[in-house]
């Protein structure tokens, strides 16, 4: 991430869920990102790395907002390693794929 604030369009597409949902959990979870004069939302990155702690126990890991809410409260430190390494395996795995197909092409061409 290079800029200091995103749009809630920006953020929604990041984590793939509604802007809607970002709406529901800022309620639920009481976050408060920067708002414009206008009320347009802006979220800083400290926002962005909530969200994703957020995401990641609810749409990875399956808990209802208020197991979230339990986690987050019980063990933070815990739930942002998790979600860390979770998030770095799938960025590992997504370059393994990308190796795999361009083995893959390099074959093709030698066949």
């Amino acid at each position: 991430m290079s800029k200091l604030f995103y749009t809630i369009s920006e953020v929604a597409r990041m984590l793939n869920v509604t802007c809607s949902m970002l709406r529901y959990w800022e309620k639920e979870f009481g976050l408060n990102p920067h708002k414009t004069e206008k009320g347009s939302r802006r979220y800083s990155e400290k926002d962005i790395k909530a969200l994703r702690l957020i995401y990641y126990l609810v749409k990875t890991k399956g808990l209802t907002l208020a197991g979230a809410k339990q986690k987050l409260r019980e063990n933070p430190d815990k739930v942002v390693r998790s979600e860390e390494i979770v998030r770095r395996l799938k960025g590992v795995g997504i370059e393994l794929m990308a190796l795999v197909k361009e083995f893959d092409e390099m074959e093709k061409q030698v066949n």
